[in-house]
Formats: structure tokens, sequence, C-alpha cells
């Protein structure tokens, strides 16, 4: 029942992309083992430099193409022959850098949203086999994505990821009061974003349903309802595999669903976390009159006028194991995790009727 997934030029034998969780929850060894076993591995580029040997605490963005290209290395040593990229905030300071050095690294896949990635093609113009993804949550997102790439660089993506906001984990692209209001209807979005790239531009790309999909139900009724795979991440903290530390996947581990809310983001945006002790990320930086240290975001609120919380500290914190004063972002059914796994396990029980891949030369077939 379950179709390999291609994307421009890289096919996965699984219809999974997992979603890039930053700071430092999705990197090498995640990806590389979601790769490993057929889907799509992405590491989360934003403030990948944080908690790896090149940084000093002062170099941030000396420090983030070199971990990076760490990273990538690292992940294919994992699945040399997987499909591996990386997931890239457009609304970081080096986005641009970013991008060019997953190319240089080696990534197949950019997968690009935080807001709207319009120079992504001028960017990876000398990578043509480098497969572009960005994130929308409405039809008009992708029409002014589309029409922007094909009249600047006579391109168009290789396949879009439609992001529910009502249950996405992280950073989202909607008003905040418009998250949960009941209006918003995921399938139908991907059902309309994949009606347009048809029928304007004669072009049958994976529209890839993204938010809320925890288990087999969950996939298995994306397809139904007309997405041709998806994005999973929240489902990935609680492994074996994972990037994060003991204390943060045991954060998932202990919350409840009433823990899960919305934030308001530094960078402008909602995000969706776990908010048990939320009010701690704000007062350590008020205690210890943090100033912007590393002005990782274009547009901050923090770095402007101390408003909110360093977010990107706040996100490597948690990621060490400070989950007292540091940020944990999820999706809404984090509260479901009740065990750590094995990222193999988890494609057993997605795709049971169908053999997971045991050979890494099999993924990229």
């Amino acid at each position: 029942m379950y179709s390999p997934l291609t994307i421009g030029k890289h096919t996965v034998p699984f219809p999974l992309i997992q979603g890039g969780m930053g700071v430092r929850i999705s990197a090498a060894n995640l990806a590389g083992h979601v790769a490993l076993c057929g889907g799509v591995g992405l590491i989360a580029t934003a403030g990948i430099g944080l908690n790896s040997p090149h940084y000093d605490g002062k170099n941030f963005f000396t420090a983030d193409p070199l971990a990076l290209k760490d990273e990538l290395r690292k992940a294919y040593a994992i699945a040399p022959a997987g499909v591996i990229g990386t997931n890239c905030m457009v609304a970081v300071t080096n986005y641009d850098e970013i991008v060019r050095v997953s190319c240089e690294g080696g990534a197949k896949v950019i997968v690009s949203g935080a807001g709207l990635p319009l120079n992504l093609p001028g960017l990876t113009a000398d990578y043509p086999d480098v497969a572009l993804v960005p994130i929308v949550s409405s039809v008009k997102a992708a029409e002014l994505i589309a029409k922007k790439w094909h009249r600047g660089f006579n391109r168009l993506p290789d396949a879009v990821v439609v992001e529910d906001p009502d249950t996405a984990g992280g950073h989202l692209g909607e008003k905040i009061e418009n998250i949960g209001n009941g209006d918003y209807d995921q399938y139908a979005t991907v059902r309309g974003v994949k009606a347009y790239f048809r029928e304007t531009w004669n072009l049958d790309i994976p529209i890839i349903a993204a938010g809320g999909i925890w288990d087999r139900a969950d996939l298995i009724h994306a397809l139904e309802q007309g997405a041709d795979g998806v994005q999973m991440a929240s489902r990935f903290v609680c492994t074996e595999e994972c990037d994060a530390s003991d204390a943060f996947k045991q954060t998932y581990l202990d919350c409840r669903q009433e823990d899960i809310g919305l934030i308001m983001s530094p960078a402008g945006l909602p995000g969706r976390a776990i908010l048990k002790d939320f009010d701690k990320v704000r007062e350590r930086d008020v205690r210890l009159n943090v100033r912007c240290p590393s002005a990782c975001l274009k547009k901050c609120a923090y770095k402007s006028g101390q408003e909110r919380f360093c977010i990107v500290h706040a996100l490597d914190r948690a990621q060490r194991g400070d989950v007292e004063t540091g940020l944990v972002f999820c999706g809404t059914n984090a509260w479901k995790a009740d065990r750590i796994t094995t990222v193999r396990a988890i494609f057993d029980e997605l795709f049971a009727e169908q053999q997971v891949a045991q050979d890494p030369e099999v993924v990229n077939a």
C-alpha cells in the first residue's frame, strides 16, 4: 500500500521525512539512522554550532558551518547510500551561508521554512541535484513560492511540506490567534497544493503532510486524504538514536497533554512547546541580564529590546539536559511518548506489512 517517495532525483523506500528539530535534537545520529531505515533524514541546521567542538562561546557564525559539515559527514557514515538532508530556517541570520554549506556538505534535500524561502533556488544554483522542499501552511504560500522561483530561477519545488499549525511542534507559520480556532483544514490544503501544481504547472510533485503524525493510523489517514508522504518529528525524540540528552527525552515521557501549548518566539513566530517550566526560561535571562549573545535571527525581539528570551540558547540548554531553564519544543502528540524505543522499531510499526530496509544500498535505489 505504500509507494516509495521520490523527491527530485532522490528516492527512498518509505514515504517518510524525519522533521528537523533544533537545536541539535535532530543531528547526525537521528538523521543517519532514519536514512538507514529507508526514510529521509534531516539535520536541523539552526544553532548547529552550539555544543560542538568548534564553538568557543563567541564564534557562533564561524562554528555553525564547520559543525554542519561534521554532522553531514557523521550521518553519511551511518547511512552511506541514504538520503540525508537539512532543515534550514529562513529566519536565521546566516541562512544563505547555511544553505550553501548544506550543498557543499552533501545534503541531497533541503527543507526550508520559518519564513518563505523565496531565494532558495538561487543559493543552490551550483547544485542542481539538491532537491528543494519549501514548508507552507496555505495554497497561497505555495503559489507565491512557485511563481517567484519560476520567474527568477526557472525552478519549481521538488516537493512541498504542508505543515498543520494546529498540531506541529516548534516554530509555526501562522498567526497565533488563528491557531486552534478550528478553521484550518490540513488535508484540504494538501489537496489544494497538489491541484495547484498539477493544473498550473502540469507538475506532479509529492505533497507531504506534517504535524500530528504519530502512529500507523495517522500515516494511513494522511495517505488516504491525498498526501504522498508524511513528515514526523516528535515521534523520533524518544529513541535511542535521537541526539537530545536523556533529560530532554524524559521531559517528553513525563509531559501531560495539558502541559503542551503555544508561546510567542522572539523570532516573531508562534511556537509549540512543553510549558511546564516555561516561566523559568525568561526568568533566567532577566536574572543574568543576558544580552543577545549570537545575533542568530534576522529579526528578534530579544536582540532588539530584550523582550521574551534568547531562544537559540534556551533550545541549546534543553538539548544538553537543562530542561528547567531550557526550551523544549514539541508537537501536540508528544504526551503519547511512553518509552524509549529505536528508529527501526518505529519504521517496523509504521510499515508493518513491508520489510524495512536492512541494507543501506537499497535506500537510494
